[in-house]
C-alpha cells in the first residue's frame, strides 16, 4: 500500500460512516460502525469492513441491508469527493470485537482456575465487566523495579549574567 492509497482507505472510511449514519434510513441498520476500508490498487474495488453489535441474525440483516444500500453510499461519495473514479464497495462483517472477547473470556476462565474453559460463548455476549485480579502464590510484587535510571542533575550554566555583573566585568578591565 502507498500513502495515497491510505489517505484515500481513511477518507472513504470517514465518508461512508457519515453517509451510513446521515442519509441512509433503513430499519435493518442498526449499531453499524465502519471500521476499515481497503481498497485495491487501482481503486475499482473496496471491501468496507463493518462491525455490528447485536445478535447473528441482525447482523446478517445489517450486512444485507448496507450491501443493498452501497449503490445510494457511491453515488453520494460521488458528489462529495473528487475521485477520478469512486470504487464499487462491496461489504465484509469486521467480528474482530467478538473475537477480542472471546480471548478475554477464555483468559478469564483460565485464571479463575478452571481445568477446561468452555469453547462457546452465551449467545450475544458482550466485553466482560474488568475485575480485579486475585492474587495467587507465587506472584510477583505489585510494583516491579523501574528499568529506568532517573538522570543526574546538572548544574545550569546561564548563558545571560545579570546587568550588574556585567558591569563589573567591564569596570575590572
Amino acid at each position: 500500500m502507498t500513502q495515497r492509497t491510505d489517505r484515500i482507505d481513511e477518507l472513504l472510511r470517514q465518508e461512508i460512516g457519515a453517509i451510513v449514519s446521515r442519509d441512509v434510513a433503513d430499519p435493518r441498520i442498526g449499531f453499524a460502525t465502519i471500521t476499515k476500508v481497503e481498497t485495491t490498487p487501482d481503486l475499482r474495488h473496496a471491501k468496507v469492513w463493518v462491525s455490528v453489535i447485536g445478535q447473528p441474525g441482525e447482523r446478517s440483516a445489517t450486512i444485507t441491508a448496507l450491501g443493498r444500500a452501497m449503490p445510494f453510499v457511491r453515488h453520494e461519495l460521488g458528489k462529495t469527493l473528487r475521485l477520478k473514479r469512486i470504487p464499487d464497495l462491496h461489504v465484509e462483517l469486521d467480528d474482530t470485537a467478538e473475537r477480542g472477547t472471546r480471548v478475554l473470556h477464555l483468559l478469564d476462565e483460565l485464571e479463575s482456575g478452571r481445568a477446561e474453559p468452555s469453547m462457546e460463548l452465551p449467545a450475544g455476549e458482550t466485553l466482560p465487566t474488568p475485575v480485579a485480579r486475585v492474587g495467587h502464590e507465587g506472584d510477583a510484587s505489585d510494583e516491579p523495579p523501574s528499568a529506568v535510571v532517573p538522570p543526574k542533575p546538572r548544574r545550569r550554566r546561564g548563558r545571560h549574567r545579570s546587568a550588574n555583573t556585567a558591569k563589573t566585568k567591564r569596570s575590572s578591565r
